[in-house]
């Protein structure tokens, strides 16, 4: 009885909006939010492999060229079009996603991950999504639930970060610590990512990590994968 009370007294100090928006992002990237996330290395698996990531330092080198120049920032800037997007743009914004994925997986992985989003936010929260791919859905989920921008941006770069530092950890193998050192460490990177893309166009929309997309062709074909993509 008096840890509720207590509990309940230093939750009624905290400001409520800003709390509860926190808490609510935390949920919709959590790793246990229904996506799968963990199923999906997006091409690290191959290119771990072929041997292009061997450690943690090559693995920082990855996910940062990723979060600066490829499919991390395309995600980013597609989630902040879909935000402040009115809802007839949405179909030209998610079609752009679709035509811009480099390889089969990567349209199934974006695929597969918003439509399963879309079903859970719709079934908890009762917004209507339609299938989106995945950062587009998260857009709209978060203007539906006014969650703020540069925060839903950077935590769900954290959330694709901590995926692929997870896959790296299985595969490498990567000891949890160097895993979580690496996330640590790309930080500041997706805060400022994540404040870059905030007034972003579809001219701001485009990915150069060409190494990254081949992995993901070549993961198609692999003999023995653990993951999907």
């Amino acid at each position: 009885m008096v840890t509720g009370a207590r509990t309940a007294m230093n939750m009624s100090t905290l400001p409520m909006n800003t709390s509860a928006n926190t808490l609510t992002l935390v949920q919709l990237l959590s790793p246990s939010f229904p996506v799968g996330a963990f199923a999906y290395s997006h091409g690290l698996e191959n290119a771990i492999d072929d041997g292009l990531i061997a450690n943690a330092e090559d693995l920082q080198d990855w996910l940062h060229c990723l979060l600066t120049q490829g499919g991390a920032r395309a995600d980013a800037v597609l989630l902040n079009l879909a935000l402040v997007a009115d809802e007839q743009d949405v179909p030209m914004i998610d079609a752009h996603a679709r035509a811009f994925a480099a390889s089969k997986e990567r349209i199934q992985e974006t695929n597969l991950q918003g439509s399963a989003f879309c079903e859970t936010v719709t079934a908890v929260w009762g917004i209507p999504l339609s299938k989106l791919t995945y950062p587009v859905a998260v857009g709209r989920a978060a203007r539906a639930l006014n969650l703020d921008p540069d925060l839903t941006t950077a935590m769900y770069l954290q959330a694709f970060v901590g995926n692929l530092c997870g896959a790296a950890m299985r595969l490498v193998p990567l000891g949890q610590t160097d895993g979580q050192r690496v996330q640590v460490a790309l930080k500041p990177v997706m805060i400022d990512v994540a404040a870059t893309v905030k007034d972003a166009t579809l001219d701001d929309f485009h990915s150069n990590t060409f190494m990254s997309d081949i992995a993901a062709m070549r993961h198609e074909t692999q003999y023995s994968r653990v993951f999907r993509t």
